[in-house]
């Protein structure tokens, strides 16, 4: 079953990330991580769907996305980026594995921070933040999203590293077993990631490599 919802409000959250909210069909509950298809409610997309994760909170009286577009392909999220307020989009059934678990280092690639926002929003409203870190991987500074809530909300616990260039205070490179070494606490914490599939599989290959239960890795199982 597909639900009918009305754009409310779309603007940028960086350069090529959409922030779309939507009104929230009734009696809709998902747990913070959660995700749901998206499929523009217009001749030749309305069977072009792609999965979005929620960045607003259950408690919420609509629904958040944060969006990552590529303009330069003919796809859902070029056509995303035409849409305004007001414009209808039609959402599946909620669904997603991830989900808090208990302190830990979340790791994320890019979009992949997305199940991580609504995570920490719930937390710090829950005054839960406690000792969870969080390492973020990105191209450029330009790329990361929402850079400053996550300053607000973790302070030094927030870590970013950019593979495409070198900026003053952020790693450099890619996401090494010297970095995660440095960041994992200790074999009791989870470890909570998201990203593009080749991050997550050279990820967890390290994670392996240091004695990582595969128990205490909480992803997303497509």
């Amino acid at each position: 079953m597909k639900y009918p919802v009305k754009i409310r409000s779309i603007a940028y959250v960086t350069h090529d990330v959409l922030g779309i909210r939507v009104d929230k069909p009734a009696g809709w509950a998902y747990t913070p991580g959660q995700a749901t298809e998206v499929f523009i409610d217009r001749e030749g997309w309305k069977e072009e769907g792609r999965p979005f994760t929620f960045t607003s909170l259950p408690g919420d009286d609509h629904l958040e996305f944060t969006i990552k577009t590529y303009p330069e392909r003919n796809g859902v999220t070029a056509q995303l980026r035409q849409l305004k307020e007001g414009d209808a989009l039609l959402l599946n059934d909620i669904f997603g594995e991830i989900a808090y678990k208990g302190e830990g280092l979340f790791i994320a690639g890019g979009a992949g921070i997305t199940p991580f926002i609504a995570i920490f929003r719930q937390l710090k409203e829950e005054r839960r933040i406690g000792n969870n870190r969080l390492l973020f991987a990105n191209k450029r500074r330009e790329d990361i999203i929402h850079e400053e809530e996550f300053r607000r909300l973790l302070g030094p616990h927030f870590v970013n590293i950019l593979s495409g260039e070198t900026v003053p205070g952020y790693e450099h490179g890619y996401i090494s077993e010297a970095i995660l070494k440095k960041l994992i606490s200790g074999s009791g914490e989870y470890l909570y990631l998201c990203g593009p599939p080749p991050m997550m599989d050279a990820v967890e290959q390290t994670l392996a490599a240091l004695g990582i239960d595969p128990a205490r890795v909480v992803k997303e199982g497509f």
